[in-house]
């Protein structure tokens, strides 16, 4: 099976692809099944991300939020936020997009395996992430504990949940949840996604840490992962942010001299300490 590859022509070019099943998740989020032509596959990493574009629209990055494990078809979840994504928003099954990538670096799946893995998730951070948890969950066998933890804003900004259901009821799966501003429904955890922490019993020297959310909550969840003596080395997070080009040309996501889209949208934590305004 034909596999993409940005070192060939779709660097610059975007490959015209099928849009197979579109699902809307809350009131700003939709999830994209997204076919190749010619049964092509993706052959990304659970970390990476495409560049998404649509004639008369424009182009932007977006993190691929399905397991490599699950093709050859691929998800996105798309926030409604602009030009681009609005169009999105209208688009439904049928109907075609460009797809140039996948780009970036991923995580490191290698040194994870083996080891238990603790994932902290905020917000529309759950989308990228669950493109490893799905990883990890397929590879069953090659990982240890396995444990979530989740938060939002309020009950209806929780995405996926359908594989929150199901994550609920695997016995080798602990997941957790909370939300800031709870509804008259919600009978779970309120309070940032750092309550959850402080709770959990883990074998420090071998959990690893992967985490993707918004910038302001990063710097809080590092704290949090100290008080309980992770190690810096055995923390991973993604700066998905400021992306534009995909291939290091525009400079719109360097970081003192590190472009985001190119050595990430996922860093070792030590490598975040190096660039100083990472976090």
């Amino acid at each position: 099976m034909e596999t993409l590859n940005v070192e060939k022509k779709n660097l610059y070019n975007p490959v015209i692809s099928e849009i197979l099943k579109v699902e809307s998740l809350t009131a700003t989020e939709k999830r994209f099944e997204i076919a190749l032509p010619k049964s092509a596959m993706l052959n990304h990493k659970p970390g990476q991300f495409v560049e998404v574009s649509i004639f008369g629209f424009g182009e932007a990055p977006i993190s691929i939020c399905s397991s490599p494990t699950r093709t050859p078809t691929f998800e996105l979840t798309v926030r409604k936020t602009g030009r681009l994504t609005d169009k999105m928003h209208e688009l439904k099954a049928g109907n075609a997009l460009g797809i140039r990538g996948p780009f970036g670096n991923g995580f490191d799946i290698e040194k994870f395996k083996g080891k238990d893995i603790l994932y902290v998730a905020g917000g529309i951070g759950l989308a990228p992430l669950k493109s490893l948890i799905d990883y990890t969950i397929d590879k069953r066998n090659d990982f240890k504990r396995i444990i979530i933890l989740y938060g939002t804003k309020n009950p209806a900004e929780i995405l996926f949940p359908k594989e929150i259901e199901e994550w609920k009821k695997r016995s080798d799966i602990e997941f957790y949840i909370t939300v800031d501003r709870p509804d008259d429904k919600w009978k779970g955890n309120v309070g940032v996604i750092t309550t959850l922490i402080p709770p959990l019993e883990l074998d420090v020297e071998n959990t690893i840490v992967s985490v993707v959310g918004p910038p302001i909550m990063y710097k809080f969840v590092i704290m949090s992962l100290k008080g309980k003596r992770i190690p810096d080395e055995n923390i991973y997070l993604s700066l998905e942010r400021r992306m534009k080009c995909g291939v290091g040309k525009c400079g719109h996501c360097q970081i003192n001299g590190s472009y985001v889209c190119q050595e990430g949208p996922v860093y070792h934590y030590p490598r975040c300490k190096e660039l100083e305004e990472a976090i």
